[in-house]
């Protein structure tokens, strides 16, 4: 091999060295905001289920739908 040829194929490995090092970077930053995303998403439904088991607690046994007459228009 021709010490051209070397450097040729030494300039390749760099270049992708450095594409492959920035889709990384890209893709950590990526992952990051997506596992907080995740986080909150997670305490907003935890929030609900509670929010929805103290309605359910709350909630008179007279207020049940199935048992109220159908409204007038039917």
């Amino acid at each position: 091999m021709t010490s051209k040829k070397i450097e040729e194929q030494l300039a390749n490995l760099e270049m992708q060295l450095t594409f492959q090092e920035d889709t990384i970077s890209s893709l950590n930053s990526l992952v990051t905001e997506q596992t907080q995303q995740m986080s909150d998403m997670q305490k907003q439904i935890r929030w609900l289920g509670k929010r929805m088991k103290q309605m359910q607690d709350n909630q008179s046994p007279e207020s049940d739908p199935g048992t109220e007459p159908p409204p007038p228009h039917y």
